[in-house]
């Protein structure tokens, strides 16, 4: 319930802004704004102005270990929509910062376990418009700040397809469900790779729509300009499948423009031929880059051209720039977005789940629980907005439009581009006695590939392209904004193609 300030409470706050009023000014502030201090009391006292919920079955609950063997479940539910339509049958497993009403939401955070929402995000409508089965939500990454799928406050996730190693991460546990098999779909989210690294390191085929396509509403957030979510399933059939049903403007996220959803699906019988696919040179070879993953996105390239694309290698050296502008956007958001601002960020308009907000404010009481990888951030991010005011942050976002027309230019005349999704296969799992430069290494080092088309807004995809010690390897496939029906029609050739696992 908001109170109106005392004088100690404003002489705390002008505190904290350097300043040091004295009491008879301080007495005039109190006075001062006593109308807008009304104004917000009014504002406390008015209902919320939320979506109503459709689905009203909620039931759900925490699965035993024997049931959850590679700790992807944060909870199971049987949330069940209309009958009929493109998603009927289809069990769909949620990252576990979407909002589903009346089930907990933890968003990877002990601080959080127990919070539950209590509004549907549009994806999750949508879902169940569409016939699909919310399946229940799936472990993510502490606050999403991690590639890797060890930072979770309830342990860490293992990779279905080798245990011990990484499942790759933000959306550690929607990969880990689809690649054993547990469940059809998985919602998945990607703001430096969340969606294509796991994709990359389970076998899975994970897209990042081209930004603004989806509606983010009701998901929690970490930088309002880079927020994306997308489809992550076994095929690219269903890829494409599901991403017609969550794509489109929803009225509430004002960073859609107006894009309707396209028919992905017409698109995956159209083959190659004729198809040019730029190899971005700078995609390879980075320190950390394994050479047979290199070697395996390289034959992967030369099996497009015999389905009948024209392949060319070209330099882009403006991709190097995509990391170091990602870094300063990302970085200094941590304080605002996810601290300051507890999760909601400010700035746009649409919908703020308010409650989230209110059980977000107790991270100050839990700071020092927070996962190596976001305290780190923090503390950086902390001291880059108190040293330079948020000149890095801005200048990246000029930067990043020059990140941009270095892809758009060789996609001027070029249909796709082709890389590495991740410089390496899955790393073992750290330790619990790993050191936070171990920790941190392994969250931040699968990201070099992926982030740039987060700072772009380019939509990309993440395929797998072969196997090595039982560890997959991806492909990643970019296309122009808006352009997914390409990029289906070259992942689904490639799919046909031939069994990935012995490529």
């Amino acid at each position: 319930m908001f109170q109106k300030p005392t004088v100690a409470d404003l002489r705390e706050a002008a505190a904290r802004l350097g300043m040091r009023p004295s009491e008879a000014y301080l007495d005039a502030v109190a006075e001062i704004i006593t109308p807008l201090a009304n104004a917000y009391a009014m504002l406390d006292a008015a209902p919320d102005e939320l979506p109503p919920v459709k689905y009203s079955h909620r039931e759900f609950y925490r699965p035993p270990a024997a049931e959850n063997p590679y700790g992807a479940w944060y909870v199971k539910t049987a949330i069940k929509g209309k009958a009929g339509g493109k998603l009927a049958g289809r069990r769909v497993a949620l990252k576990d910062n979407i909002c589903l009403a009346g089930v907990p939401m933890m968003i990877g955070a002990q601080l959080l376990d127990g919070y539950v929402p209590e509004v549907d995000a549009t994806v999750v409508e949508r879902i169940l418009d569409a016939g699909g089965e919310i399946a229940g939500k799936a472990v993510c990454e502490y606050f999403c700040v991690s590639g890797g799928s060890h930072t979770s406050s309830t342990g860490p996730v293992h990779n279905p397809r080798k245990r011990g190693y990484s499942a790759g991460g933000s959306s550690s546990g929607s990969a880990a469900l689809v690649a054993a098999g547990e469940v059809d779909m998985a919602m998945g989210g990607d703001q430096a790779g969340s969606i294509r690294i796991p994709a990359s390191h389970c076998g899975i085929v994970g897209l990042k729509p081209t930004f603004g396509l989806v509606p983010y509403t009701g998901i929690g957030l970490l930088e309002i300009t880079i927020d994306t979510c997308g489809p992550m399933t076994s095929t690219v059939a269903d890829n494409a499948l599901l991403l017609e049903v969550i794509a489109g403007p929803d009225g509430f996220d004002t960073r859609q423009r107006g894009v309707p959803a396209g028919r992905y699906s017409a698109a995956l019988a159209d083959g190659v031929e004729g198809l040019r696919i730029a190899v971005v040179k700078e995609g390879f070879g980075h320190p950390n880059s394994e050479s047979d993953v290199d070697a395996h996105v390289r034959e992967a390239a030369q099996r497009f051209a015999k389905l009948g694309a024209l392949i060319e290698e070209v330099s882009v050296p403006t991709h190097a720039l995509g990391f170091p502008v990602w870094a300063a956007i990302r970085g200094d958001a941590a304080c605002v977005m996810l601290l300051e601002m507890n999760g909601a960020g400010i700035g746009h308009e649409g919908l703020y789940v308010t409650s989230l907000i209110e059980r977000a404010m107790g991270w100050r009481e839990h700071a020092d629980e927070f996962a190596d990888t976001l305290k780190i951030a923090s503390i950086f991010s902390r001291h880059t907005l108190d040293r330079y005011g948020g000149r890095f942050y801005a200048k990246a976002q000029n930067l990043r439009r020059r990140v941009r027309a270095g892809y758009d230019a060789v996609l001027a005349s070029h249909d796709l581009l082709l890389l590495p999704t991740v410089p390496m296969k899955a790393t073992p799992i750290p330790g619990k006695d790993a050191t936070p430069q171990e920790i941190t290494r392994r969250s931040w080092e699968p990201t070099r590939n992926t982030c740039p088309f987060n700072v772009t807004g380019h939509p990309a995809i993440s395929l797998p392209c072969g196997m090595e010690d039982g560890r997959p390897i991806g492909l990643m496939l970019v296309g122009r904004h808006y352009a997914e029906e390409t990029i289906y029609r070259a992942a689904a050739a490639f799919e046909r193609s031939g069994d990935w696992t012995r490529f």
